[in-house]
């Protein structure tokens, strides 16, 4: 019974930052990057997000129309129809007002992706970063890949583990980190000035 309760608190939670992502999004302001250089990740999935959510709309219309003559199942259906669309919305909104941030100052590289993948990766841990363009991810042990639109374009390898806690509250250490990012140029150049 606890782990069911957990479950739930994990996707309430999740609902929670998604809606407060809408918010930040409508509002033009971003989440944890007052402290650092924020890199954005979300142009290469635009378009992508945009084709969900116009299918969910789609959806919605024609489910509309079809269950028109039983109000009670067309309220229950209108009502999930239009929280997928925003949810999808929603999760667009948390990887443009959620972006990688790097702060130079306090010595770390904050890789995210929507409201699921947050990781901290102390510079001083850093072996190596270049810019690899992928676009076929196997899972291996020791690594994680944050991919945007199956890709990811930027490699870090570390010194030493780093932590990563997934989704479901389960953690393992990775030692090699890709993910993509809008400019990964920049991105590699900014990091190695600041491993400097």
């Amino acid at each position: 019974m606890r782990a069911v309760w957990r479950l739930m608190w994990l996707l309430v939670r999740h609902e929670v930052r998604v809606f407060l992502s809408l918010v930040l999004w409508v509002a033009r302001r971003t989440h944890g990057t007052k402290s650092g250089r924020a890199f954005g990740y979300a142009r290469g999935q635009g378009a992508m997000m945009a084709g969900f959510a116009f299918v969910c709309v789609v959806e919605t219309v024609a489910l509309s129309v079809l269950l028109w003559d039983r109000p009670t199942v067309h309220a229950v259906f209108l009502f999930l129809d239009v929280y997928g669309v925003v949810i999808v919305v929603g999760l667009h909104a948390s990887s443009v007002v959620r972006p990688h941030v790097l702060d130079a100052d306090g010595g770390s590289l904050r890789i995210r992706r929507y409201v699921h993948v947050d990781l901290l990766v102390p510079l001083e841990r850093i072996a190596s970063v270049r810019r690899e363009l992928r676009m076929t991810h196997e899972r291996a042990d020791g690594e994680l890949n944050v991919e945007v639109g199956s890709q990811t374009s930027v490699t870090l390898e570390l010194t030493e583990p780093v932590t990563h806690v997934g989704f479901f509250g389960r953690s393992r250490e990775v030692r090699v980190v890709r993910f993509h990012a809008d400019d990964p140029d920049d991105l590699v150049r900014a990091l190695g000035r600041a491993r400097v």
